[in-house]
């Protein structure tokens, strides 16, 4: 699913602390994925407007973040607000990175250009706890298909259930190009800190995957 089309899912909640950011991509697009120090996320086009710098190589201050090449600072808006050469500049509105909306649900980040689109949504009434974000050298829509056939159901547009003995976790699928794959996993739980030794053991289960998703895809 492209940032056109609906919700990606971009990032593991847990992954991005106050203050950081990260690059991603969703089909072919090069976005990043930040946190203010508020704690609120913010997804963008991983772009800064004056020279091409990635923004995922920059800075957080406060509520904007900085390009790591001239300083240029943004606001949570894309708006420039802030030209270190030109101190007492009144920055002109149309230098703007372009953004999309970003929400948060199962502990994952979410994205979207779509002003229409829904989240998905699953049955899920349980707290959450991070395994990992995995990814896999094959196409989305091979991905999909593989993890139907072990079991995922209740599958919402990118977002699937599935059962392993008591425990069940979320997948989220984001297409990164029609080679690769990210799938963003969290454990569903009674509460946050039930999730402890169970992660490290999904983690490795998930490493598993991964190689079984790609032999599936090599054998196809």
């Amino acid at each position: 699913m492209t940032l056109e089309a609906g919700w990606v899912p971009v990032a593991l909640s847990a992954s991005i602390e106050p203050g950081t950011s990260a690059g991603a991509v969703v089909d072919g697009k090069e976005i990043v994925v930040w946190r203010d120090n508020s704690g609120k996320a913010h997804v963008w086009e991983d772009r800064c407007p004056h020279r091409g710098m990635r923004m995922s190589f920059g800075f957080v201050r406060g509520d904007h973040i900085a390009c790591l090449y001239h300083g240029w600072q943004y606001d949570t808006a894309g708006q420039c607000r802030y030209i270190p050469a030109h101190p007492t500049l009144e920055v002109p509105q149309t230098i703007k990175v372009p953004t999309c909306s970003a929400e948060e649900k199962y502990g994952i980040v979410w994205a979207t250009a779509s002003t229409e689109a829904s989240l998905p949504d699953i049955n899920a009434a349980a707290d959450v706890a991070p395994v990992r974000s995995l990814y896999v050298e094959c196409g989305a829509g091979d991905v999909i298909a593989a993890l139907k056939t072990i079991g995922m159901g209740d599958l919402n547009g990118n977002l699937g259930l599935l059962a392993l003995g008591e425990d069940q976790l979320l997948l989220a699928v984001q297409e990164i190009s029609t080679a690769k794959t990210a799938i963003h996993i969290v454990l569903l739980v009674q509460s946050v800190s039930d999730g402890g030794g169970k992660r490290k053991q999904y983690a490795q289960w998930a490493a598993r995957l991964r190689f079984d998703l790609e032999q599936m895809a090599e054998v196809a």
